[in-house]
């Protein structure tokens, strides 16, 4: 292939894209980062009154969980087939296992149906985050690459507040538009969809050069051996129990994976689903252990934090969507700003250490938040939290791809999003676990206390049928819908237990970030090239033409 390539528009370039051929492109890619993030959040709001809708309220955990398998999975394989066949052609194909997968989830009949649908749809979603970081990576140079970042950053933020809202409003309603309300929560990923498919086929038309490799389809299904158990029980074992023998059997064939799956990448060297030569790389090794931790943390608090809003201070799932816009803001905020400043400089290591430091002082300013605090001080700390993620997130994958080959872009961004995606899995699971394990506990403690002041045991008696619920240990405490109709002295004591276990909850999270923040110091800065992934491929390759000529 020519140094030289056509980009959008017939505009000849030198593998360099203008300023507004780069904004052009990325509108494609913020629809199906949109589309990826947004539908994460609106599902969660809405799961509970679809679950009620399909009967089968017990099942909604596996909804989720087949959406996160499929979409973690399928990750580092489209980072792989994309070196391999092109970004235009996986995109498209992500976008459109999306766009079916949405479709098909509206239409479900029972939980299981919609459990095998939402896995259809990660396999869509699996791509649509990480090729997007992979195409911008191609089309600009580091030093300015995080300018556009940001954007995505803002995406993420936008959807993390709309999508409760949005899901929250479409749950609330009976019908519309002749569908049942909550069908909506998926249709409204269609007309989004759809327009990223015009706009992506439309306006990506970037160079490639196919790489004549196998495609490690054995490595893929060590990694899918590995991978599923591991994933079952990070979300299944609070319900089935850390030490059940059905846990400790997903420990063991997860673990039979992992080991496969390294000997098979080992075996396959550079046609490797995720190359082991990456990790002889001493920024991206750091970068991607990081981006593992930052993953367990951020993941723990943000699921944390609107179970709080909700449960503690009552807000319903819109509203707590809403309360959540400082975090946004913050994210917005540090992303654009750190964006701006890393390419007028050419320095980064000092955003991913202060947003690392950022984001653990918030979570730890959380462990001290209780029932009483202000919301204002709440969204407050949100709003740091938001400043330490948009420092960090953007500058981690910025430093991983920096100083890596630009043929591996694609691998070596997806593996970026692979492991923030398998943080915030364990992250999430660890955190609810403490989180259930212990409320029992806090609230039994907390209405031991109350049981001293006369008002409570006044209250108690105006309401025998909740004592003998309590005296019976019948509070269930998975369904705190009761806590919104009942008495507020008598609700104290709960609120307080779960509020003193989300304490712990914050705590821990905050301990792991304090490790992050340590080891982002390790992380070397490398001089930003000047020159995009696809200008410095087209250099390769005219020196490689010159030499054979």
């Amino acid at each position: 292939m020519s140094d030289t390539a056509t980009a959008e528009g017939g505009a000849t370039t030198n593998g360099r894209l203008s300023h507004r051929q780069i904004l052009t492109v990325l509108s494609g890619l913020m629809l199906g980062m949109f589309l990826a993030a947004l539908d994460q959040t609106i599902v969660s709001s809405a799961m509970k009154t679809i679950a009620d809708e399909l009967h089968g309220q017990s099942l909604q955990a596996w909804a989720t969980t087949a959406y996160l398998i499929t979409a973690t999975l399928s990750t580092p394989l489209y980072g792989k087939l994309s070196d391999l066949f092109g970004r235009k052609p996986m995109y498209l194909t992500a976008i459109s296992l999306f766009l079916a997968g949405s479709l098909a989830s509206a239409m479900a009949g029972s939980m299981y149906e919609l459990a095998a649908f939402r896995a259809f749809q990660g396999l869509g979603a699996g791509g649509l985050m990480s090729l997007a970081l992979a195409i911008i990576t191609d089309i600009t140079s580091p030093r300015e690459r995080s300018r556009y970042q940001g954007y995505f950053m803002a995406v993420f933020g936008v959807s993390s507040v709309a999508g409760p809202v949005v899901g929250g409003f479409f749950a609330g309603l009976d019908s519309f538009a002749g569908l049942t309300g909550w069908r909506w929560v998926f249709m409204v990923n269609v007309p989004i969809a759809l327009a990223a498919l015009v706009v992506v086929s439309k306006v990506l038309n970037l160079p490639h050069t196919r790489v004549d490799q196998k495609v490690d389809f054995l490595g893929a299904g060590a990694l899918t051996l590995g991978l599923v158990p591991l994933l079952l029980v990070a979300e299944q074992g609070r319900e089935w129990g850390w030490g059940s023998p059905a846990s400790l059997a997903m420990y063991l064939v997860g673990a039979l994976g992992v080991v496969l799956f390294i000997l098979q990448e080992r075996r396959m060297g550079d046609a490797a689903l995720l190359p082991l030569r990456l990790f002889g790389n001493g920024v991206f090794r750091v970068s991607t252990l990081v981006t593992v931790i930052q993953g367990i943390g951020m993941f723990g608090a943000m699921m944390s934090l609107p179970l709080y809003l909700q449960i503690v201070k009552g807000a319903t799932p819109t509203q707590a969507g809403l309360q959540m816009l400082p975090l946004t803001l913050g994210i917005m905020v540090a992303s654009l700003g750190s964006g701006r400043i890393i390419a007028r400089t050419g320095r980064y290591k000092g955003f991913a250490v202060a947003g690392l430091g950022l984001m653990a002082a918030a979570v730890y300013s959380f462990s001290m938040i209780g029932v009483d605090t202000a919301l204002g001080v709440v969204m407050a700390i949100a709003f740091v939290l938001g400043l330490g993620l948009g420092s960090t997130m953007q500058t981690l994958t910025l430093a991983a791809t920096n100083d890596v080959s630009p043929r591996d872009i694609g691998v070596a961004t997806s593996s970026v999003t692979f492991f923030r995606q398998i943080g915030g899995t364990a992250g999430t699971a660890v955190f609810l676990s403490i989180l259930f394990s212990t409320v029992g506990d806090r609230i039994a403690a907390a209405v031991r206390s109350a049981m001293a002041s006369p008002a409570y045991t006044a209250a108690l008696a105006q309401h025998p049928e909740f004592a003998r619920q309590l005296a019976g240990g019948g509070l269930d405490v998975n369904d705190t819908s009761f806590l919104s109709k009942l008495d507020p002295v008598l609700a104290r004591p709960i609120l307080e237990g779960f509020s003193s276990s989300m304490s712990t909850v914050f705590l821990i999270g905050g301990a792991v970030l304090t490790v992050g923040f340590a080891l982002v110091w390790l992380l070397r800065e490398k001089p930003l090239s000047d020159k995009s992934a696809m200008e410095q491929r087209a250099e390769q390759e005219a020196g490689e033409l010159a030499l054979a000529g």
